[in-house]
């Protein structure tokens, strides 16, 4: 093949793209079409519109035990950047904080906090990792293949370490505003998913192997406490219990949380009068939890006498040596002074008496704890928990909701003329579509119904079997009645009802008091195991099925939309403003670390030390910035 010259490659090239995009549009001109008739067929039992100010009004009587509280907006940010032989990187979180006041007769009033740079909660904290060392703390590298050849610039780019310190900033930052009882806090919005965050997080401390090769965690020990084990991870990794929402559920892979939920306070339980409290009646989930009953044993997790198992004494303190774990850790990664520091780097803890650095799969196991610690906080003090995430490509609402609600005779019988192949790819396309085609019907704001996060995991069962559901991956479905997800549209021009804002995916915490009732309880079979267990979801099957939390958390989102900030129309105020202060926060931290350079490269005693210990890319950028100025 000859090569080609410059103007044909272009050429071709452009020739290719046009092309290319032109088969985009056309194909989603075909998907817009088959929009047309998805309100008749489906959406509008399923759309609810026209909230109440005076039922919120009541919702937050009973909620909060108070018509005004404080709200907190968080958002994170992170910077990374070389600097010779280290790379520098950066994580923090802020909030905007205020109140909202609800109204009995009129939209909730939103009132911010004056000085809210200089005055809004943060926290942050700086890593420098030399290059060769980033390998051995970034798990992401180890997944990818240890023999791989890995140059210092790819290093660079594809570390995930800035952004696992923001991570944990935001969910740490949440955990302080909650257990504050000065600052109050009774509504936090977060900036992401709750549900897929868990999920996340939880897929990341799944690999075992990684537990034994890349945590430092494993054998640390906090003052006279009992050092961390595997089974101490094995146990905190899925903790989430409320009793008012049967969690953890006994089934599936939470059937052995379960059990050891059962023997938390140190009593001795006989098999069958644990299986009687989880509701086990049948011979097939009994034989199936049995094999769980020998591995904890074999763990030396429960211990086994006279018939009756109770749980290692080690593990009855498990989660108050993890809560201690995070506090500590916490307090390291974002307010230890430099004076105070034991360790030459926050993100290194002394385990024997040598320092040894946190790894991303430590990190990662740190968020999680701090997510579930939220999560019981919010629970026991009546905290509206909120996540709300900008652009999703979820798609669960129309390959996993809807076919699973169809058949088992939820919906109406309408839905089998929706073509849903030929739909728009994403939820949020679909629903922003749909609501721009029927202007008159759909008029924000709007939202969907809320339905249980465990449906993104749920798919029709393949024998057909009415009644009955299978996980999406290898059957497992993750954690049913923890969080609930919708989506809405919050605004709409005065001048123009078609110019809309975007669709926003909100997750939220439920509550059993509203939440959990016969008749927002859908129940499923899951054939796990070689046994038929029960899977209970929480579902608002339409619009007529009273949703008083998702009444009160709309009236707030809308009166917190600002329609006076063209960048932020439709979205939250408060996570707009934490943004804001992250934003600067970060041009604040870049502006240090690229002044330190400058220092370093300008200073004269260090003129031949630089120039032998920086890399070509460095060295070549300073000439060629150079050379511009001198233009």
């Amino acid at each position: 093949m000859e090569p080609s010259s410059t103007s044909t490659t272009i050429r071709r090239t452009s020739d290719v793209l046009r092309r290319g995009a032109s088969s985009q549009v056309t194909d989603y001109e075909q998907r817009f079409s088959s929009l047309k008739t998805l309100y008749e067929d489906l959406l509008s039992d399923l759309i609810q519109t026209g909230f109440s100010h005076p039922e919120a009004h009541e919702t937050a009587k009973q909620f909060f035990n108070s018509t005004t509280v404080r709200f907190a907006g968080v958002d994170g940010t992170m910077y990374s950047r070389p600097l010779f032989d280290l790379v520098i990187f950066f994580g923090g979180a802020c909030a905007s904080t205020g109140q909202v006041t609800f109204n009995p007769d009129s939209p909730p009033t939103v009132e911010y906090d004056m000085h809210t740079v200089s005055q809004s909660a943060g926290i942050s904290s700086v890593v420098p990792v030399y290059v060769n060392e980033i390998v051995e703390i970034d798990h992401a590298f180890s997944e990818a293949g240890g023999e791989r050849a890995l140059t210092d610039q790819s290093i660079i780019d594809n570390s995930t370490i800035a952004n696992w310190i923001m991570t944990f900033a935001e969910y740490y930052l949440a955990y302080k505003l909650a257990t504050s009882p000065e600052l109050d806090t009774r509504v936090i919005l977060l900036d992401r998913s709750l549900s897929a965050g868990r999920a996340g997080l939880t897929y990341e401390t799944a690999k075992r192997e990684l537990w034994k090769t890349h945590s430092s965690l494993i054998g640390y020990k906090l003052g006279q406490d009992e050092p961390l084990d595997m089974s101490d991870l094995t146990i905190a990794r899925q903790r989430v219990c409320n009793e008012a929402l049967g969690l953890p559920p006994p089934r599936g892979d939470y059937l052995p949380h379960a059990i050891v939920q059962q023997l938390k306070d140190g009593v001795a339980l006989k098999e069958e009068q644990i299986l009687a409290a989880l509701g086990i009646t049948d011979q097939k989930r009994a034989r199936r939890a049995a094999r769980y009953f020998k591995r904890l044993t074999d763990e030396h997790i429960l211990t086994s006498e006279n018939g009756a198992y109770t749980l290692n004494p080690k593990y009855t303190t498990t989660m108050r040596r993890v809560k201690n774990l995070v506090l500590h850790v916490g307090e390291r990664f974002f307010s230890t002074q430099t004076a105070e520091a034991d360790t030459s780097s926050v993100m290194k803890i002394l385990k024997d008496g040598r320092e040894q650095w946190l790894t991303t799969v430590d990190i990662a196991f740190l968020c999680l704890f701090t997510f579930h610690m939220l999560m019981e906080e919010c629970w026991q003090k009546r905290i509206l928990l909120v996540g709300i995430t900008k652009d999703t490509a979820a798609r669960d609402f129309k390959r996993q909701l809807i076919p699973i609600m169809h058949d088992n005779g939820l919906i109406t019988p309408q839905v089998q003329n929706v073509e849903f192949d030929r739909l728009p790819n994403t939820d949020r396309m679909i629903l922003q579509s749909a609501s721009i085609f029927q202007p008159e019907r759909i008029r924000p704001p709007w939202s969907l119904i809320e339905y249980d996060s465990a449906f993104r995991t749920m798919i029709p069962d393949r024998q057909g079997r009415k009644g009955h559901v299978q996980g999406a991956i290898k059957n497992r479905t993750s954690l049913e009645k923890a969080f609930l997800k919708t989506y809405v549209q919050l605004s709409q021009a005065k001048t123009d009802p078609l110019l809309r804002s975007n669709v926003l995916l909100i997750d939220r915490l439920a509550y059993p008091e509203h939440d959990c009732r016969a008749d927002t309880v859908v129940r499923f079979v899951n054939e796990f195991g070689g046994a038929e267990e029960p899977l209970e979801t929480i579902l608002f099957r339409d619009k007529s099925v009273p949703n008083s939390l998702q009444n009160m958390v709309m009236t707030m989102l809308v009166a917190m939309a600002p329609s006076s900030i063209p960048e932020a129309f439709g979205h939250n105020k408060p996570l707009f403003i934490a943004d804001k202060i992250a934003k600067w926060n970060y041009s604040q931290f870049k502006c240090v670390v690229d002044t330190t350079a400058d220092w370093i490269l300008n200073n004269h005693r260090l003129r031949k030390f630089i120039f032998y210990m920086s890399t070509f890319r460095e060295r070549r950028a300073t000439i060629e910035a150079a050379r511009r100025e001198q233009v």
